[in-house]
């Protein structure tokens, strides 16, 4: 048979000459394998694959493997020889872009090379390497035989090699592999000519028997394409629907492994398959199989059973992305809008971690979406991504001031093209699991005390302006102002739709009445309301006179109140609707709370060192005040001698010890104390040594030295 030429390519070992080469022992094996051993040894000798071989330092057993249907293949055991050699750094590509790239074409051609390795020849050298033993002799492979560590990529830089110019533009290789696509019917046979030439070229033969042309769909790098898009393998999805209710660990396993190859067409399938991994705690042997498992089994068969046709994006589309947190993992899914239909692109899933599970949620929205860019990386680089969320997530990654990790994650999403766009109404069953952004919220006890604080609207109660929509997100803000002789502040907590409180406490750097506290309070939350994109509010107050203002129950008379009314009048203008309700303070506490806070004041540059200056000064300082002051006029009492007459006149050393080791081996210390002002130094040792003291008293208590004693 013939093969490619080793002048163009032939596969070499680079055997590390370090290793000890390791010749097998010789198997024994019944007499069927010994039969088919025989005629598949018969068959390579007569077609020059393999010949005899002499004294090889190298020596592997044969493996003969039952095919599915009929007969024997005999593979040889390098798991030896692979160890010796390197890995050969080549890439494979990527399987997910190879699928995108074939998707929507009008005519598809699947073929597969004959023999594929076997059309490679082994360098000269490298030949009696891949020496094998039967019960005839010893034989060594002429040409590159399955089962070598490198093989893989020898041949996908073969086929990079001969197809370079069709790759990518009417041809998709994946090692052997191949498929010819075309946009429209009138180009197929264009194309396949095109790919024939090369083969003939360079005498690369194909299988005829697993080949297929001119088809309109077929399956490729385990995924059904058509010009329809990706659907998933229907053998893959047979196989988990046929499964029987898991007994043993290694039924969940097997379960769960033959999702995580599905996991592309699974909405959440970390959370689909959680349960799962709950029965796995704890025993190696037995598993509890509860009736949380029972539901999610059944749920999974029925979705696998619709599991949805995946589309592919063309250049210049724009995508969406859906997210979702739950309490153990988080996901995301990639959207693509065509007809004015939403088609899902790819599904991603992740299980929290360790620490992870301990993000506020927030946090962990935004490592939903830092997962989602590090795994559908090429989609983020090549198209615009728009995030639809009704949280603040470009607030929080564009001003990360509270957390280091969100300032990792703003400069890794930093290279994309992303926008952050409100929620509209959802349509379609792609993102039907992502309608909630956060489900089953773990919220903070504050956050619990304002939801259930919450008081809804009653039957009878008629909204004085607008009617609020219930189908469209709904936030919810909760105000407080105040005014005493210390000055103003307010409290805010303004209410996601999922629940997520954000919390403020205002100070105001100028005086005010109550009310005028209650209005600026309002105003505040109103500011905040649409800095977060909300569109319908509903606000609760304390305030009668503000509440009943707003509502037109009451008539602002005074020139003030009538400014502020105007102007919350105004801001809440541009809400698509809104209520106000006057709450006890009781359910507003709080708001309350937040807006009583201690007023703690902050200091310019120049008060700061000031202070400090002070303070140092006042500490360490020796003034001829405090040593030879006046004696205070006290009461006569015997003479007693003072142990410490000024300060630093006298000093206390003590060793302190063992105790956890710490950076550098320390694990004592060393502490010295004046008498007199009370004044502590101190210093970790690794070890108590004379030296170690010494140098710690000359470099931290200089003063007790004559010279400086005797300074006035």
């Amino acid at each position: 048979m013939p093969g490619i030429s080793p002048d163009i390519i032939s596969h070499r070992l680079s055997v590390n000459p370090a290793v000890r080469p390791v010749r097998q022992k010789r198997r024994a094996y019944d007499p069927e394998r010994y039969e088919a051993m025989k005629a598949e040894v018969d068959r390579l000798s007569s077609i020059r694959f393999i010949r005899e071989v002499d004294y090889p330092t190298w020596l592997a057993n044969v493996v003969m493997v039952r095919k599915p249907r009929k007969g024997w293949r005999m593979c040889v055991d390098y798991t030896n020889l692979n160890r010796a050699c390197p890995k050969d750094s080549f890439p494979l590509p990527r399987i997910d872009q190879l699928v995108d790239a074939t998707a929507g074409h009008a005519l598809l051609s699947f073929m597969d090379a004959y023999s594929g390795y076997n059309q490679i020849f082994m360098h000269p050298e490298d030949q009696a390497h891949t020496s094998f033993i039967t019960d005839r002799g010893l034989y060594c492979y002429k040409v590159m035989p399955f089962g070598l560590k490198n093989a893989g990529a020898t041949y996908q830089r073969l086929v990079n090699h001969l197809f370079a110019p069709l790759i990518g533009n009417t041809m998709e290789v994946y090692v052997d592999d191949m498929l010819v696509k075309s946009r429209t019917a009138d180009q197929h046979i264009p194309n396949l000519s095109a790919m024939f030439t090369i083969l003939k070229q360079y005498k690369m033969r194909l299988n005829p028997t697993k080949c297929a042309f001119g088809v309109a769909s077929g399956k490729f790098l385990g995924f059904m394409i058509s010009q329809r898009g990706i659907e998933a393998n229907p053998e893959k999805i047979q196989a988990i629907l046929d499964m029987t209710i898991p007994k043993t660990v290694k039924d969940i396993q097997s379960l769960t492994g033959r999702v995580a190859a599905l996991t592309r067409f699974i909405s959440k399938a970390t959370d689909r398959c959680a349960p799962f991994f709950k029965a796995l705690k704890g025993t190696m042997r037995n598993i509890t199989w509860t009736a949380e498992c029972e539901t999610a089994f059944s749920e999974l068969k029925e979705y696998m059973g619709r599991a949805p046709l995946l589309s592919t994006p063309e250049h210049g589309d724009i995508l969406v992305v859906y997210l979702s947190v739950s309490a153990s993992a988080v996901s995301s899914v990639l959207i693509r809008s065509k007809d004015n239909a939403e088609h899902p692109v790819h599904y991603v899933s992740k299980a929290l971690q360790d620490a992870e599970v301990r993000y506020p949620d927030i946090e962990k929205l935004a490592f939903s979406l830092v997962v989602s860019a590090r795994r559908l990386r090429p989609y983020f680089q090549a198209h615009t991504i728009h995030v639809l969320t009704n949280q603040p997530l470009r607030q929080v990654l564009q001003k990360p001031e509270t957390s280091g990790r969100l300032v990792k994650w703003a400069i890794e999403l930093g290279e994309f093209d992303i926008h952050y766009k409100p929620r509209p109404a959802m349509r379609g069953q792609a993102v039907a699991d992502f309608l909630s952004e956060f489900t089953e919220p773990q919220a903070s006890a504050a956050t619990q005390h304002i939801t259930e604080s919450n008081p809804p609207l009653s039957q009878d109660q008629t909204p004085t302006k607008n009617t609020l929509d219930l189908t469209q997100p709904l936030w919810t803000l909760f105000v407080d102002g105040s005014s005493n002789a210390q000055g103003c502040g307010a409290g805010l907590v303004l209410v996601s739709p999922d629940k997520v409180a954000l919390e403020y406490a205002l100070r105001f750097n100028f005086q005010a009445s109550n009310n005028e506290a209650e209005y600026e309070a309002l105003l505040a939350g109103l500011r905040l309301a649409k800095e977060m994109d909300a569109r319908q509010i509903q606000i609760f107050s304390d305030s009668q006179l503000v509440v009943h203002q707003v509502n037109q129950d009451f008539t602002a008379k005074d020139a003030s109140m009538t400014a502020y009314l105007q102007h919350a009048r105004h801001l809440l203008a541009t809400f698509h609707s809104h209520t106000i309700k006057q709450v006890p303070r009781s359910e507003n506490s709080h708001a309350d709370a937040l807006a009583s806070l201690p007023y703690l004041r902050c200091l310019t540059p120049d008060e700061g060192h000031y202070v400090l200056r002070e303070i140092h000064e006042g500490i360490c300082g020796l003034h001829p005040e405090m040593r030879f002051a006046n004696i205070p006029q006290l009461p006569a009492e015997p003479l007693t001698a003072m142990v410490s007459p000024w300060p630093f006149a006298q000093w206390g050393l003590d060793l302190i010890g063992p105790m956890p080791e710490g950076k550098g081996q320390v694990k004592y210390a060393v502490v010295a104390v004046d008498y007199f002002t009370k004044w502590a130094e101190a210093e970790a040792l690794a070890t108590i040594t004379v030296a170690r003291i010494e140098s710690f008293v000359w470099q931290n208590i200089p003063i007790l030295s004559p010279m400086a004693r005797s300074k006035p």
